[in-house]
């Protein structure tokens, strides 16, 4: 690896401002603050709605039933 081509990392703290969650890393950029993290993100913490479009049968009739109203 050449030296001297890469930015510096240093210290940073990501802060999330939904939950105020705060994450020490390096980075080269600094400090950040970020929407959401995985501790309040529906998805990572299982409170996201789950959609279902049925099964393929249950579709299919969904759709005749359009088409033959």
């Amino acid at each position: 690896m050449k030296t001297g081509i890469h930015p510096a990392r240093e210290a940073a703290v990501v802060t999330c401002a939904t939950c105020g969650t705060v994450i020490e890393t390096r980075w080269s950029a600094g400090d950040l603050t970020i929407e959401t993290c995985s501790h309040c993100h529906p998805v990572y913490t299982g409170k996201a709605a789950k959609v279902t479009g049925g099964s393929r049968i249950e579709r299919f009739e969904r759709r005749r039933a359009r088409v033959a109203a």
